[in-house]
């Protein structure tokens, strides 16, 4: 899966996915209010891959359901940053600002103190008069 992901347009290749999981759910009769969907960011999909899909990862509100992002300590951090996992908050904590600040309304992470501390602050500055 992960050896050599090839994609013929990496964003319209993971709506049109994303889609398809949709119907399946719809006819086997799961509402619609009850999907989220997550781009998969560290399956099959290069560096490149990751990075380009996170900088168009509001495109994919087209979608219709709420936006799970899951990047906590990936390994695209650690290649980005030069860093092992243990090393890899910092990173973590700039993408789940990012993917916030971007639309995501589950952010799937370790170290969930942190990240509710990031999310907080967002939410601070979004709601200050």
């Amino acid at each position: 899966m992960q050896d050599n992901p090839v994609y013929d347009d990496l964003l319209l290749d993971v709506m049109g996915f994303l889609r398809e999981r949709q119907l399946a759910c719809a006819q086997a009769g799961i509402a619609r209010d009850k999907l989220l969907v997550d781009p998969g960011f560290g399956f099959a999909k290069t560096l490149a891959h990751n990075l380009s899909l996170f900088r168009q990862m509001e495109l994919l509100h087209e979608l219709g359901s709420p936006l799970l992002v899951g990047v906590s300590r990936k390994s695209m951090i650690g290649k980005v940053l030069e860093r092992d996992v243990e090393d890899r908050l910092p990173g973590s904590l700039a993408l789940a600002a990012l993917a916030v600040a971007k639309g995501a309304h589950i952010i799937r992470a370790h170290d969930v103190a942190e990240t509710v501390d990031v999310v907080r602050m967002i939410d601070a500055v979004r709601c200050a008069e």
